[in-house]
């Protein structure tokens, strides 16, 4: 007969604790990997700043293509014309007074 110690064989030590350490390895790269749950949450942050940054550009973008549509050829708008004259330009008209 053969006598039992009470340890287990070590084959299965090694297999559990290989188990083991691969199931940590795992559970760390999913959460802090390159794909992992804090990278995807940073890149939702990301994506919500630059769609507001968007928004933002489009925007501007909508303002200065309705002013250089103001100032064409086709659609020429006298005051905004004037408003221009009066900023680059630096003119006043001759009944006007100017306050410094």
């Amino acid at each position: 007969m053969t006598k039992s110690t009470g340890r287990p064989a070590i084959g299965t030590v090694i297999y559990f604790a290989l188990a083991f350490v691969l199931g940590m390895y795992f559970t760390y790269a999913s959460v802090q990997g390159n794909y992992g749950l804090f990278r995807r949450i940073q890149i939702e942050a990301e994506i919500d700043a630059l769609s507001a940054d968007l928004a933002r550009l489009e925007g501007e973008v909508a303002v200065l293509q309705n002013k250089t549509r103001r100032l064409s050829d086709a659609y020429l708008d006298l005051d905004l014309l004037d408003e221009q004259v009066r900023d680059v330009l630096g003119m006043v008209r001759s009944d006007e007074v100017v306050l410094r």
